[in-house]
């Protein structure tokens, strides 16, 4: 019996649930994945938006300034990556003045510090972008962030203060009983007071369990290109065009760790499962992203990644109780929802209180977890010491990146069990080869720290097997083990 269960472990289910930590709460979250983070999370375009674009009269509106200031304090108590860098939104005409006019005045009316920039400032600060721009405004308070990174680090605190996280637990029926819900899984069944649906894509089907049909969700698949780390400082600042009325437009995101990003795109879809990236995206999203900065190229290009949106028919985010006492839905969480994450913890936390849960104060509470090494971001001499603390900091796996057998090994302590666990943990496969020359390696050192054979190790979980166990093989219990008696002979 829990007093909170969290169905769905994204970045907004785990926000609550760090929340949740700093109080005598008991609370589980369940996630269908292999990990944390690995939904829409993981496809997520990293940008922290200075909240500007959507109008007040929205939830999201409203949310989302206040979730941007959270990330600093954030930032410095689990030390995920985060950068504010700025963002430019961009007139590539004097037609599109007058938009650029109202979001100047809306930052001004929800409080966004916001520059003016004309053409020739524009030129000078960003000198690669196209010289055919007229005009810009500047939010400096526009940020990065690796996102998965975010999810694990949200993880690994509420965990540290007392929340339980079942990966792999799907939920396959609910139960309203009255003064609490029942939530079969294939552990079995668990009972909470309180059930928050953050399951994303699947939280109208997850409301429909309770036999709630208040909304409904419509994928929207974004497509987003990776451009190879030689076009690094080419633009420094998030580039928006001017937005649609289902998109923020096709960017360019200078990430966090420097390489530079395009995408997305903003297809409306009813196949929740599907992820493919296509010729026909590509094609938009480059020939969107010359006119901003027409040196870039889908020459470039070294990976590609598609997520789905999880938009509701409000088209806003849809947050609260529902006619099933102890049952809020936390759905419709599209952009800006990253952004808004924290803040939306905050107001959940108020409604939760507000409907009988008592919140006090943990007196232990430790708000700050060790953040990742990142050896590779280390000074010279920072680097020799780490070696010498630990040799394997020495033992290069990821040549691409500079990632350490060490950083490996530390991101299987910190709940890495599968190939895309350790990459977006490390950055381990992320370079030019993609894994080329360190995905075997990497598997290695997985196959012995889970003591498990090559072919039950995954890529995200699930079916997504990287071998297949060769005919003949001998069993994993032999491996280490003497010798047969065929092999003797």
């Amino acid at each position: 019996m829990y007093d909170v269960a969290i169905i769905g472990g994204g970045v907004v289910g785990c926000c609550i649930a760090r929340a949740l930590s700093r109080y005598a709460v008991k609370t589980v979250l369940l996630e269908k994945e292999a990990e944390v983070g690995f939904g829409t999370t993981k496809a997520n375009s990293g940008i922290i938006h200075p909240g500007y674009h959507e109008p007040l009269s929205t939830l999201k509106g409203r949310l989302v300034v206040r979730g941007n200031f959270l990330f600093d304090q954030l930032h410095s108590e689990l030390g995920f990556g985060f950068k504010r860098i700025g963002e430019l939104l961009v007139a590539k005409s004097p037609e599109e003045l007058p938009a650029l006019d109202r979001f100047e005045q809306l930052a001004h009316e929800k409080q966004v510090p916001i520059e003016r920039w004309d053409q020739a400032k524009l030129q000078r600060e960003e000198p690669n972008l196209s010289h055919n721009l007229v005009a810009a405004l500047y939010a400096p308070t526009g940020g990065v962030i690796d996102p998965y990174e975010f999810a694990f680090a949200l993880c690994e605190s509420a965990q540290k203060n007392g929340v339980e996280f079942k990966t792999e637990c799907p939920v396959t029926a609910l139960k309203d009983c009255g003064d609490k819900i029942a939530i079969d899984t294939p552990e079995g069944t668990i009972e909470a007071r309180y059930v928050l649906n953050c399951a994303g894509l699947f939280a109208d089907r997850v409301a429909e369990m309770l036999g709630l049909h208040d909304f409904s969700i419509h994928p929207r698949k974004g497509e987003e290109y990776m451009l190879d780390s030689g076009l690094k400082g080419l633009v420094t600042r998030l580039v928006f065009p001017l937005p649609t009325p289902t998109s923020k437009g096709t960017l360019i995101i200078p990430t966090f760790d420097g390489t530079i990003m395009v995408g997305p795109t903003a297809e409306d879809t009813e196949d929740r499962e599907d992820l493919t990236t296509t010729p026909e995206g590509a094609a938009q999203v480059f020939k969107l992203v010359r006119e901003l900065c027409p040196s870039i190229s889908d020459r470039s290009v070294i990976s590609e990644f598609a997520g789905l949106r999880a938009v509701s028919d409000t088209n806003d985010f849809i947050i609260g109780p529902t006619a099933v006492r102890g049952f809020f839905n936390v759905a419709g969480i599209q952009s800006p929802g990253l952004t808004s994450s924290p803040a939306i913890a905050e107001y959940v936390l108020d409604l939760l209180g507000k409907a009988g849960l008592s919140l006090v104060e943990k007196d232990d509470f430790d708000p700050f977890i060790e953040p990742p090494a990142r050896f590779s971001k280390q000074s010279v001499e920072r680097q020799k010491q780490l070696v010498a603390e630990d040799p394997l900091f020495g033992r290069m796996v990821c040549r691409c990146e500079m990632i350490t057998e060490a950083e490996i090994h530390r991101a299987i302590d910190h709940g890495a069990r599968t190939l895309d666990g350790v990459k977006f943990r490390t950055r381990a496969g992320m370079g030019r080869c993609q894994g080329g020359f360190c995905t075997t390696r990497v598997m290695e050192i997985l196959s012995s720290r889970l003591n498990l054979p090559f072919e039950k190790l995954t890529k995200r979980g699930g079916g997504s097997w990287i071998v297949a166990p060769m005919e003949g093989a001998k069993p994993a219990a032999q491996k280490d083990g003497a010798q047969s008696a065929e092999e003797e002979n």
